[in-house]
């Protein structure tokens, strides 16, 4: 079973990865490994070692630090629900949703943001 730290890692160079729009098969060549290395890391099946961790980040463009953001929250007991999910950027549906947001007019994103934000205070 993969240790809760590699599965978290394993998500933020997922997150990292989708936000810039790259795929998983670039972010090897840019390692200097094969993508299926790149699918493990990002389920926390294979452990990251320091210095692919450094290389992932420099690809990503990012810190270190970066890979271990929310660890804190995640790893709170199971019986603990944060208000909102500790790793939202981290869900493909949500990133498409965003991504679809932006896409939208300004003037129309202002107002398609109002009646997110009254949905959500009725609801």
């Amino acid at each position: 079973m993969p240790h809760p730290v590699d599965v978290h890692v394993g998500k933020r160079v997922r997150h990292r990865r989708w936000m810039i729009g790259m795929t998983q098969q670039q972010l090897a060549e840019k390692v200097g490994i094969k993508f299926q290395q790149i699918q493990k890391y990002e389920t926390g099946a294979n452990r990251i070692s320091a210095s692919r961790l450094w290389d992932i980040a420099e690809a990503l463009d990012v810190p270190v630090s970066f890979f271990f953001e929310g660890l804190e929250e995640s790893a709170k007991s199971p019986g603990e629900k944060p208000a909102m999910p500790v790793d939202l950027m981290g869900d493909k549906e949500a990133l498409d949703l965003v991504r679809s947001y932006y896409a939208i007019p300004e003037n129309q994103r202002r107002r398609l943001f109002e009646l997110a934000r009254v949905l959500g205070e009725v609801a």
